[in-house]
């Protein structure tokens, strides 16, 4: 049977690795877009009603001019290397949050929620557009789907373990130490992978919508500033430090700056 299992998991995983664009990572997506889409928009539709939409006029109009700026970026990369499906999949939508919680996120398909306690941590409208640029990026590396993806192979690894320790007096002790592994050695690393490459492909999207790069880098000196050496362990956290995403977007400019051009094409008519 653990036989089997594995040889299931090592046929999903074959069958079902695809490649990030721009950046070409291997990914694990066996999530369909047709079924999680319509559950991302309404979840995004019943935030929406149980929050307070920001009645700041000017953030909330440079959010929305920046947000498609950004996506209009994305939509040219699409169209122009052939995903026209995957372009008209996005419903893209940008809305501000009356919330003190220094955070911005995008479900997938494009829909995005910025709070309005980020806003001093942008600063300015190249800041926003680096955190839009973020946000957009996880939809467009289509992260949430991957994540999901993954989280459905550990319950099989789950099942697989329970089968291989039922008759073991250390099926207490192993039962620990899965739980441990998933959770440090796989999903925190995992989810910090993702939050970098949203970083790079982030700065590309903004430069290709015509914002400065340079700005990416110092929205997260303002949040170091902010958090005071505060953050917990690299290790232990789903996100990269500060100081290295600091270090990350400073080395990878010259090379955003590249792609940028490379990509910021129109479609062929």
């Amino acid at each position: 049977m653990k036989k089997i299992i594995g040889l299931t998991l090592l046929a999903i995983f074959l069958a079902e690795c695809s490649t990030v664009p721009i950046t070409g990572r291997k990914r694990l997506n066996f999530v369909n877009d047709a079924e999680i889409l319509p559950a991302s928009f309404a979840q995004y539709q019943t935030f929406l009603k149980e929050n307070k939409l920001s009645t700041n006029t000017k953030q909330t109009n440079q959010i929305k001019r920046v947000g498609k700026n950004i996506s209009e970026a994305v939509d040219r990369f699409l169209r122009a290397n052939g995903k026209v499906a995957e372009a008209d999949a996005y419903k893209w939508e940008f809305n501000l949050v009356e919330d003190k919680t220094v955070n911005a996120w995008c479900l997938p398909g494009g829909k995005v929620v910025f709070y309005t306690g980020i806003m001093p941590i942008c600063a300015n409208e190249d800041g926003v557009a680096a955190v839009m640029g973020h946000e957009v990026a996880h939809a467009f590396a289509k992260h949430g789907q991957e994540r999901m993806s993954t989280g459905q192979l550990q319950q099989l690894g789950g099942v697989a373990l329970a089968l291989s320790t039922q008759n073991s007096k250390n099926a207490e002790m192993w039962n620990m130490a899965y739980g441990l592994g998933t959770q440090v050695g796989v999903m925190l690393p995992f989810s910090r992978e993702h939050e970098t490459e949203a970083d790079k492909l982030g700065l590309v999207f903004m430069i290709m919508a015509g914002y400065n790069g340079e700005e990416a880098a110092e929205v997260w000196v303002r949040m170091s500033e902010r958090s005071g050496g505060g953050a917990p362990p690299e290790f232990m956290s789903t996100h990269p430090s500060n100081q290295t995403r600091i270090q990350t977007l400073r080395a990878f400019l010259p090379e955003a700056k590249k792609l940028a051009a490379k990509y910021n094409v129109a479609p062929a008519k």
